[in-house]
């Protein structure tokens, strides 16, 4: 479990995250949701500690992130998946060398056990057989799940997805919605998922924070969404929802839609 509290930070005098409070479950796909400017990219950057906030806590089971020092930090990471909104691929590295990399980084394994390892997590991924292309070589839907069976190769307790499903078609960005919950509650992982995705939300958001200009507005699950009184939430459903169904039309239709008369 991952616990925020009260975390505040500003650029330049400009507070991005107002007096934020927030939990993240154990074996639960947490969801980030808000609109461009809520603030959402902030909190999963300090989540991952790559922005410090001025104040406030944040807890990796009961451990403060903001009060570790650098070795304790590399120790945590350790424990963390990461999965980039462009996927970050190495192009050079085969489908597996890019699995094991984080094997050859954070653990002292044999070449035979990382690649014993990477091939699980390949196979988890239902990519068994294409671990010796590269990533040009591959669909994107087929380099986000490489990305994910990076990601889970450390057998991480904390899993963060930045716009899992940037750039995907709505057919593969359900397999990789899918795919990151079923893997979540297999192996019990604290998913955190930034996401502007409203399928994902409605497919696979147990628990859902909505940040809307730095303030944490509303908490519910994806039962919960359509039924809320919140204005900013519901303008934000509704648009957000609208766009993609507007967008799969062309996809599908492979035509932009008749103008109005």
């Amino acid at each position: 479990m991952i616990e925020v509290k009260n975390v505040i930070k500003a650029f330049d005098g400009r507070t991005v995250l107002h007096d934020v409070s927030a939990t993240f479950y154990t074996g639960k796909t947490n969801l980030i949701i808000g609109q461009s400017g809520s603030g959402k990219t902030v909190m999963m950057k300090s989540l991952v500690g790559l922005i410090q906030p001025d104040s406030g806590e944040i807890l990796f089971d009961g451990r403060n992130l903001l009060k570790m020092d650098t070795g304790q930090v590399h120790e945590l990471r350790k424990e963390i998946g990461m999965l980039f909104q462009g996927s970050a691929l190495f192009d050079s590295e085969t489908v597996l060398g890019n699995v094991m990399f984080p094997l050859q980084m954070f653990t002292r394994q044999s070449f035979d056990e990382m690649r014993e390892r990477a091939m699980f997590c390949l196979d988890r991924v239902n990519l068994k057989g294409a671990e010796d292309k590269y990533p040009s070589e591959i669909s994107g839907g087929m380099q986000k799940r490489v990305a994910i069976a990076r990601a889970i190769a450390l057998n991480p307790k904390y899993l963060f997805c930045d716009e899992p499903n940037s750039g995907l078609d709505p057919k593969t960005s359900i397999v990789i919605d899918e795919l990151l919950s079923d893997i979540t509650h297999e192996y019990n992982i604290t998913t955190v998922i930034n996401t502007h995705d409203m399928n994902s939300v409605l497919g696979i958001g147990e628990n859902i924070i909505f940040l809307n200009k730095g303030h944490r507005e509303w908490v519910g699950d994806m039962s919960q969404i359509y039924d809320t009184a919140n204005e900013a939430l519901n303008n934000f459903v509704f648009a957000t929802h609208l766009f993609q169904k507007v967008r799969e039309y062309v996809v599908k239709n492979e035509t932009p839609i008749p103008p109005e008369k």
